[in-house]
């Protein structure tokens, strides 16, 4: 496949769409996630939750990693489509 031409603004914006496609449900998985666990970790600081620490922490490491995997496959794409693969 060869690289999009970023300077025609129809098919910039098709890339655009492209891109944001890619890895999508992985990032907003994580974003929930992270947040989930943001409030976990804030009720639990407040005595609200009675849970133990870890799980709230965990939550929010599982959301960071997938947020980060997420953002790591859509660099990848890019890369790879700008070199024409």
């Amino acid at each position: 496949m060869a690289p999009p031409n970023l300077k025609d603004p129809a098919e910039r914006a098709a890339y655009r769409r492209e891109l944001a496609g890619v890895a999508r449900g992985v990032r907003l998985s994580g974003i929930i996630l992270a947040a989930l666990g943001a409030v976990l970790v804030l009720l639990w600081r407040r005595s609200q939750l009675a849970m133990p620490p870890w799980l709230a922490f965990a939550v929010l490491g599982m959301g960071l990693m997938l947020m980060i995997t997420g953002i790591a496959a859509r660099t990848r794409y890019h890369a790879l489509r700008m070199r024409g693969g």
